[in-house]
């Protein structure tokens, strides 16, 4: 009778030792897989995804230069008061104080340099007359100032745009520069493009595999590039600078067009 029980508990042992070697089999194979999916066979298809948005904020800059002699206090006073008289006007067209950002402020001296290298500049000794000597050549001398202020401006009401480019000039700026056109939220019209994206590179994978006789396993990885192509008015991309009083300037017509916005889709598959 004990030899019967130790001959079944032998049995048992061994069960239980093979059910938990296939379980540690099983439990390893199912890590490596979580951890590892580069170790399978896989393959990798791209998608692009296109939208296409109207834009809603216009940006652009202007700049206040200012130059004169060496009173810097008074250069910076003048350039101050233009500058806040183009920001004012801005304002006056509804523009949000959040939308008004101070890019660039700048002051640069201005050298007058000597040639100490003509003739004139060579003194003879009295005692060596076949020889000459370079008499000291005095430092540069700061003669007057430049005083540069860059505003950037976001205008959302598109029927204002032309307008006050056209007004900051007669209200202080000498510059114009740099429009372009954008959208302030992205989030809406990235998501479609996004969305589109998935669905061709989802049905690129379907194809592949059955043209390679092979089906889909897990998704083993996504990843995602591409973005917004900003849109550029080639009108007003060069800057415009304006020298002394001006006139009334005309408003420009302006035409945002639309703005695409492209994102590429990878997705990686398990092969079975």
């Amino acid at each position: 009778m004990d030899t019967r029980i130790k001959n079944w508990v032998g049995i048992a042992l061994v069960a239980t030792l093979f059910i938990g070697a296939i379980s540690s089999l099983w439990y390893v194979r199912a890590f490596s897989q979580s951890i590892e999916p580069s170790s399978f066979r896989s393959f990798s298809v791209s998608a692009e995804g296109k939208a296409v948005a109207i834009p809603d904020v216009a940006e652009f800059s202007f700049t206040v230069l200012t130059q004169g002699g060496t009173d810097l206090a008074a250069l910076q006073q003048t350039n101050t008061q233009k500058t806040n008289d183009a920001i004012a006007f801005v304002k006056s067209k509804e523009v949000a104080d959040k939308d008004i950002k101070t890019q660039n402020y700048t002051v640069e001296p201005r050298y007058q340099y000597f040639n100490c290298d003509s003739p004139s500049a060579r003194l003879p000794y009295d005692d060596i007359s076949p020889e000459t000597v370079i008499r000291e050549c005095p430092p540069p001398e700061i003669v007057g100032y430049t005083v540069r202020n860059t505003v950037s401006v976001k205008v959302r009401n598109f029927n204002e745009v032309g307008g006050i480019l056209s007004g900051v000039v007669s209200n202080g700026a000498n510059s114009v520069s740099g429009i372009y056109f954008t959208v302030d939220d992205p989030t809406a019209v990235e998501n479609e493009a996004r969305a589109e994206a998935i669905v061709k590179a989802k049905d690129k994978a379907e194809a592949l595999a059955d043209a390679g006789d092979f089906r889909l396993g897990r998704l083993l990885n996504i990843s995602e590039g591409g973005g917004v192509i900003p849109y550029y008015d080639k009108r007003m991309a060069v800057a415009q600078e304006f020298d002394g009083d001006m006139a009334v300037v005309p408003a420009p017509s302006i035409e945002p067009g639309s703005q695409d916005f492209q994102i590429t889709m990878t997705l990686t598959y398990e092969i079975r």
